[in-house]
Order: C-alpha cells, then structure tokens, then sequence
C-alpha cells in the first residue's frame, strides 16, 4: 500500500522560507518522477516542481528561482526549498508519485496517481 505523509508547512511573513517533506512508503520511489502541488481556496490544483527518477527538475514559471525541488531516494523523501515566498504562494501544498520514472514538462495533475495528505502553507504580506 502506497503512503505518502506530507509535512512543512505553516505561516510566514511575505519574504520568508519554509521547507516542505514528504516520505514516501510501499512501493519502489526511486524508479518514479515525483512531484509538489499545490491548491487554493476556489482555485484548480496546479504543479509546482516536479523531478524525475534521474533527478531532472522542471519548475513552474511562478516559483522559478525560488523553489527548490529534491529528493532522497536513501530515505525515501521529497522536499521543496522555498524562498522569498509571496501571499500568492498561500495554498494547501501536496506531493504526489508519477507514473513512471519520466516527468513530462506539462505538470499535469492528471499524471499523478497517488497522493500526499497536504500541509498548508500561508504567506502574510
């Protein structure tokens, strides 16, 4: 059975940075592209950072710069590094396994099968 726990999150002042985890557990995560989302109030959940099993990144243009994707395959973790964060980042943050090890560049949601709880992240300006 596939768990993903999310963790990180939590209230900053505009400019500030947060790191944001996510174990993995029940399956082989190295072999696969993983990836952050995140969503807001009213809003569709929208990609973030992904990387793939070679550790190739792909950003969106909105945290490029920023954010800062890895992984730790010997512990079977995500994260996202983000700086300068903004109140436009305020959204409830998720990672989520690929289908394979390969990321396409569309983050698409649609390419993600399982899924962290989420942890919230708020930005005051």
């Amino acid at each position: 059975q596939v768990q993903l726990v999310d963790s990180g999150g939590g209230s900053v002042e505009s400019g500030g940075s947060l790191t944001l985890s996510c174990v993995v557990s029940g399956y082989t995560y190295s072999g696969y592209c993983m990836g952050w989302f995140r969503q807001a109030p009213g809003k569709e959940r929208e990609g973030v950072a992904v990387i793939d099993s070679d550790g190739r990144k792909i950003y969106a243009d909105s945290v490029k710069g920023r954010f800062t994707i890895s992984r730790d395959n010997a512990k079977n973790t995500l994260y996202l590094q983000m700086n300068s964060l903004r109140p436009e980042d305020t959204a409830m943050y998720y990672c989520a396994t690929g289908l394979s090890g390969y990321c396409s560049g569309s983050l698409s949601k649609y390419e993600y099968n399982d899924w962290g709880q989420g942890t919230q992240v708020t930005v005051s300006s």
